[in-house]
């Protein structure tokens, strides 16, 4: 099989956490990708259901990274280091890719040697029904820094990126336990190019309890990694000013948030933070 192969072309890497009710079909439609010429490595971030059972049953199909609890960028960042692939790809354990994904991306890069990363359309199914996005979920493509700002509008899933990316930015940060693919786009689009292959060519599941996005809370970790940002002094002043305007806004909510709940502490923190940094002139 393709995870036999030295020199595979792509690699992929799906992280997993006790989802073995599902899992199977994440990996079933990897193994039946048109394009073949792939390793699969799954990071199984110590579950402690059958995943274990499921993962042995593919025998040499697959190649299996098994370690501690550490949270989801701890897994895909293991898979990231144990790959072997100039491509990479990642699949989540609940959603699923139609056969042409990898055919349809491999060829993008291919016509474009200078683009870095590339995602593709999607379709939306929660609890089994399929939904619309709204407008505001819209992907777009190319310079896509500040529309995503307000929203990820890059899906983990849909993802495939040059290798070389990684040097340039880094991997996830484990110190996220959520939100971090947020963190991780952002990092990227600042500086390049996100491209939009316009098929359909993942099916994005959602609806489930142990969804991380359906977690209370969220916007603290999309704050966090937003100061992050301001703070690296990377960003040009069009930039860094739209991500105090976003840090702001996203601050004054939470705090309203913090507050409805009796949390005074942490309100006054994110107030303070949204008044702690200045928008600066374009020179």
């Amino acid at each position: 099989m393709s995870n036999l192969s030295s020199n595979p072309t792509v690699s992929v890497i799906i992280p997993t956490y006790n989802r073995g009710w599902i899992l199977g079909d994440a990996i079933d439609s990897v193994l039946a990708q048109d394009f073949t010429d792939f390793e699969l490595i799954v990071v199984d971030d110590g579950s402690t259901d059958n995943t274990g059972e499921i993962l042995d049953s593919y025998g040499r199909d697959i190649i299996v990274l098994r370690q501690d609890n550490q949270g989801v960028s701890a897994a895909r960042n293991r898979g990231i280091a144990e790959s072997r692939a100039p491509l990479v790809a990642f699949l989540d354990s609940d959603d699923r890719w139609l056969p042409q994904k990898l055919t349809r991306q491999v060829a993008f890069f291919q016509s474009i040697p200078t683009a870095q990363i590339c995602q593709t359309e999607e379709t939306w199914v929660r609890n089994g029904v399929r939904v619309n996005p709204k407008k505001r979920h819209q992907k777009l493509s190319g310079m896509i820094f500040e529309p995503s700002l307000a929203l990820c509008l890059v899906s983990p899933s849909a993802v495939m990126i040059r290798r070389s990316l990684f040097d340039a930015v880094g991997v996830f940060d484990e110190d996220l336990p959520a939100c971090e693919d947020y963190d991780f786009w952002l990092r990227i689009s600042c500086q390049y190019p996100v491209f939009l292959i316009d098929e359909p060519l993942i099916i994005k599941r959602g609806g489930h309890a142990d969804q991380l996005s359906k977690a209370a809370g969220l916007d603290k970790y999309r704050i966090r990694s937003l100061k992050k940002l301001i703070d690296s002094g990377h960003l040009p002043t069009f930039q860094r000013n739209a991500a105090i305007d976003t840090l702001r806004k996203k601050c004054k909510i939470f705090a309203t948030g913090c507050r409805k709940r009796e949390r005074a502490d942490e309100a006054k923190y994110y107030e303070e933070l949204a008044g702690r940094f200045q928008v600066t002139e374009d020179r």
